[in-house]
């Protein structure tokens, strides 16, 4: 078997029992194909990681790789399915293609997202879906207000706003209305959640222009920011965030055939012909 990943992570949720038996023959397989399995803790030896779960697991897996250049192959066990595109029946052949050779890499925009604190404190993380602002233990609204590239853009009123990256776009920010952009697009799409008004709508910025966002001062209310789901911390009106492209990317890897409209059809339910319906 002739391939360039010598050394492989597998990543999953060892308890969920969705996981537990495609991750035992998957584990056999490479075993017994000679191919060196190294833990995640020492991802940066690693040629491949290979993530069994949802897109839950694929975020947790770009944050490992996030400061290395190692490819992350996806097979889902979850629900939707937008990242882990591989199904459990497809693995093993799945598998055999890319060790030979045989895929498709795609390269996707990695977000930095940088709290710079009032007592000159700075938090760093990295987004493959999206960074969020949001209201938190409180049913009112929070007021801030954004920056693109250095350019006042609006104040805004609501439950807060989501920066996505093109991966990111058919997550949270689609279900609050944003559009869905290409994966290989070099784009952001900022989308307000729950807005005061209904003029204040998503916008698509190029990847380029860093976005700041800023707590505006209202009694009562707190804030939070998340990026891919996971708390950056609390954000305060003295505060500063600042959302921009980072210098890594995240490559994916795709057996043969992967079509990410296909993907599309399949989890959105597109390509229906309702002319056909039953009435």
């Amino acid at each position: 078997m002739s391939h360039s990943f010598k050394n492989i992570v597998i990543v999953g949720r060892r308890n969920d029992p969705r996981v537990v038996e495609p991750l035992k023959l998957l584990t056999a397989h490479l075993a017994a194909a000679h191919v060196g399995l190294v833990d995640e803790s020492d991802v940066s030896k690693a040629d491949l990681v290979i993530a069994i779960g949802g897109d839950g697991t694929m975020l947790y897996a770009s944050r490992l790789v996030a400061q290395h250049s190692i490819p992350i192959l996806g097979i889902n066990r979850g629900r939707l399915g937008f990242l882990a595109d591989v199904t459990p029946d497809e693995m093993i052949r799945s598998v055999e293609h890319v060790l030979g050779g045989n895929f498709a890499t795609d390269s996707r925009l990695l977000l930095e997202a940088r709290l710079s604190r009032s007592n000159g404190d700075d938090v760093v993380t990295y987004a493959l879906n999206d960074v969020v602002l949001q209201r938190r233990e409180t049913g009112r609204m929070v007021d801030f207000e954004t920056r693109v590239g250095g350019q006042f853009v609006n104040t805004h009123s609501g439950d807060g706003l989501i920066v996505a990256t093109p991966t990111g776009s058919t997550a949270y920010a689609l279900s609050c209305g944003g559009p869905i952009i290409e994966p290989q697009l070099d784009a952001v799409v900022i989308v307000p959640i729950c807005p005061h008004t209904l003029t204040d709508r998503p916008i698509v910025i190029s990847a380029d222009q860093p976005v700041e966002v800023s707590l505006l001062q209202r009694d009562e209310t707190k804030a939070e920011i998340t990026v891919d789901g996971f708390s950056m911390g609390s954000i305060e009106p003295d505060d500063k965030l600042q959302i921009s492209a980072a210098n890594n990317r995240v490559t994916l890897v795709h057996p043969p055939g992967y079509d990410f409209y296909e993907i599309l059809r399949s989890k959105l339910f597109w390509g229906t012909d309702n002319r056909k319906r039953e009435i």
